[in-house]
This record gives structure tokens, sequence and C-alpha cells, in this order.
């Protein structure tokens, strides 16, 4: 990431631009950020399909109940 520009030099326009350019790529990376999201989700959804379709014996060490709470998003990303 670039460092800002000495804010003293830029003029009103400058400013803008740079505004508008800084806001265009944050929408970039947003809308990034969710499609990774949603494909961690599609990816998790598909590992609880495949833990739940095992023989009960095998699902037995699986914390159904935290698999789902990470899935609706109650849980911080650092608890993951």
């Amino acid at each position: 990431m670039e460092a800002i520009p000495d804010l003293t030099t830029l003029s009103d326009a400058d400013l803008d631009k740079l505004i508008e350019e800084l806001e265009r790529r944050e929408s970039e990376v947003s809308y990034e950020r969710r499609l990774l999201q949603g494909k961690i989700d599609i990816l998790r959804a598909e590992r609880v399909a495949r833990k739940r379709s095992q023989p009960e014996g095998d699902l037995a060490h699986v914390d159904v109940d935290r698999l789902s709470e990470i899935l609706s998003r109650k849980a911080s990303p650092e608890q993951e």
C-alpha cells in the first residue's frame, strides 16, 4: 500500500481524485472479500455435510454446534 502523499501539496481537485480512487479500490477489495467469504461458506458447508454423512461413531468427535455457530457468523474470526 502506498503512503499518503503530503496533503499540503495537493490541490482540491487532486484530493478529490485521490479520494475517489481509494474509494474505488476499497469497493473492489470489499467485493473480493465477499466473494472469498462466500467460497469459504460453501466449503465449510460441504465439510459439515461430509461429517454428517459419516457413520455415527465418526461424528462423535465433531462439535456440530460449534460448526453451525461458525457458519452463522456468530463466532469471531480469532476463534475459528
